[in-house]
Order: C-alpha cells, then structure tokens, then sequence
C-alpha cells in the first residue's frame, strides 16, 4: 500500500546531466510510494565540480563531491542527497547515513574508442584517458604498452575529448552511459573479472541526516536488501584499506547461493596489484569485507599502499 504521508521533500545534487538523472531517478520512485509527496531538487556545487585541473588523486578524495551538501543538510535546506556510491568516502560523518540503496545496475566499465576498437585492439601505445587510478592500474597490468593519461570533466566534456582526438581511448562507468541514454557509443563492456569495479559502482546511495525518521519512513519503499548486503560487503573492504580515489582498489560483491561473493584489488599506480576473493554469510557483510581486506593486506598489500602513499 502506498504511504499517505503529506508534505515537502527536498533533494540536493550536483547540476551535472549525470547527478539530475539520477536524482530524477529517484525523485519519480519516492513520488510513485508517496502520492502525495511534493520533491523539489536544489542544485548544489561542490568541491569536485569547481577542481577541473587536476587529478582527483591529487586533491584529496575526503568528500570531494558530498561535503556541500551535506552542510546543506545540517543547515535544513535539503533533506536528503542522492550520490553515486562509488563517489562516497569509506565513513560518512557521525550526523549522517547511507538511508537507501536502490537495485543496482550495471557495475561495469565500459571501453569508448575510435573506430569501435576493444582494449586488445587499441594500437601499441595507445593514449587511453581515466581519472581513476584503479582504472590506471588495471589497464596497465592488461596492456603494459599504453600511455594512460588523467580525463576529467563531466560524461559529455570526456565524450568530446574523445572525439576531438585527445585520446585514442577513454574508460567510464557502465551505469552512467547508460542512464544517460549513450550505451551505443561503447565499444566494449569490460568484464569485472578483466577491471574490476570501483567499490559501489552501479549503486545509488541516499544520504540523510542520522535520525531523521520522516525522511527514512518515505524513502525506505526504494531500499534494495541485496544492494544493500553488495555495498555493505564492499565499503567495509575500503574502510578497512582506508583507500579512496587517493589509492588503486577495487571491490564487487554479488550473490551466490545463500551467500555474498566478493572479490578485491590492492594496486599499485605501475600496474602491480594483489586480488584475492572469499565467500561469506548474507548476515555478516561488513564481516566478509573486512576480513578480505586483511587477508589482502597481509598479502602484499600493505607494501603497494606504502608504495603509493609514499
């Protein structure tokens, strides 16, 4: 039965078309399990927007993208934040929670080249464009021969650099093209077990204050148990490494049987890394993800992350 609760919710995002059409997203699901709900969207700006410079690995990850609003939020101008997960820090501040997870989509990274080629087909010495450094890392252990250089800016900026011919090859996210309708420009869907995704990847997350119940009781129709149980796994791997954008690493987990698979990646910026995966109970999430981190750790990863952040 829908909820019959009466009022006004306000979203806050960043204005890239990317974050409005996953706000729209979710601004139709909360109106469709709340009739009578009125969602009004506040455009916010944040750090991330404004730094088009430099390598998102050399500014600091701390929230690049979500302290503005969450100051908007203390300060009672918007109620809740929607975020691509895999943009969040490992811990969010003690006045707020990840609220609601909807179903994942597609956790992959996808390939956009000249002339539609794969990976395995790009021309030795190819100039490939990503900011992420897991990204880098994997590309170089696949093709140690490319030049991987950093691409910034939003879907559309990174598309027209493309096609301008500042880079032979670019790598995003699966899940953004797709929702921005622009899945035909692929030119290859990498396989997580080729690049493995970024912690959350393919995941919205609500943020909102800790404690607010009017917002929790509305938003938690959209709430998804096994995106949930996914992301819970795979931020407890990053908390445990204490990694962000700052750092190659990478985890996935999905379902199997009655349990959660997941696997993780501890890199080194040459293209060096230690995987490991490991299976687990659906009770124990946070469980399976820390544990994973320590058997990584233990295993050489603790040597790459002196490495990277030395």
């Amino acid at each position: 039965m829908a909820a019959t609760l009466i009022g006004t919710i306000t979203i806050g995002t960043r204005a890239s078309k990317l974050a409005l059409a996953q706000t729209n997203l979710v601004r139709d699901a909360l109106i469709a399990a709340n009739p009578s709900l009125d969602v009004a969207v506040q455009h916010i700006t944040t750090r991330g927007d404004i730094i088009l410079d430099r390598p998102l690995s050399a500014i600091g990850d701390k929230g690049l993208f979500v302290v503005e609003i969450e100051e908007a939020m203390r300060r009672g101008e918007v109620d809740l934040a929607v975020h691509s997960a895999k943009d969040l820090p490992s811990e969010l501040p003690d006045d707020m929670v990840l609220a609601v997870f909807p179903g994942r989509v597609d956790p992959r990274d996808a390939l956009i080249s000249h002339n539609g080629r794969k990976l395995a087909e790009l021309p030795h010495g190819a100039t490939v464009g990503t900011s992420s450094l897991r990204r880098a890392c994997q590309l170089r252990a696949l093709r140690p021969d490319l030049q991987i250089r950093d691409l910034r800016g939003n879907v559309d900026t990174r598309l027209r650099k493309l096609h301008e011919g500042q880079y032979d090859a670019i790598v995003l996210a699966a899940a953004g093209l797709e929702r921005l309708g622009l899945a035909a420009e692929v030119s290859e869907w990498l396989d997580p077990q080729q690049m493995l995704p970024a912690v959350g990847q393919g995941v919205l997350a609500i943020e909102t204050r800790a404690g607010d119940q009017r917002v929790a009781a509305l938003l938690a129709p959209l709430d998804d148990r096994q995106a949930r149980e996914a992301i819970t796994a795979e931020r407890a791997f990053l908390a445990q490494i204490g990694g962000g954008c700052q750092i190659p690493v990478a985890a996935y987990a999905v379902h199997v049987a009655d349990g959660l698979w997941v696997r993780g990646m501890i890199g080194a910026r040459d293209g060096r890394m230690v995987c490991g995966e490991r299976y687990g109970s659906l009770d124990q999430p946070e469980v399976l993800g820390r544990t994973l981190a320590h058997e990584l750790l233990a295993d050489g990863g603790r040597t790459l992350l002196a490495e990277v952040e030395g």
